[in-house]
């Protein structure tokens, strides 16, 4: 799932080597932090939101596959 996140977060923006993934554990879901350069922010995020909400629709959908209950932040 990590690899996963990583994988297409690396797609999207200009500077792949600043992309880091952080997994930690709470509430009876895993909760994926997804961390870009600032100025790749946008590329993430997309326009009024559509990147970010198509990235953790297709996580949870991969993430129910498998029986678990994931989500992911984007920090900033």
């Amino acid at each position: 799932m990590k690899e996963l996140l990583l994988y297409i977060a690396q797609s999207l923006v200009d500077d792949p080597e600043a992309v880091t993934v952080t997994e930690r554990e709470g509430d009876g879901e895993t909760v994926f932090e997804l961390c870009v350069a600032p100025g790749d922010m946008g590329k993430v995020i997309g326009r009024h939101g559509k990147i970010a909400k198509e990235i953790r629709t297709l996580m949870r959908s991969v993430a129910a596959r498998q029986g678990k209950r994931i989500s992911v932040d984007i920090m900033d």
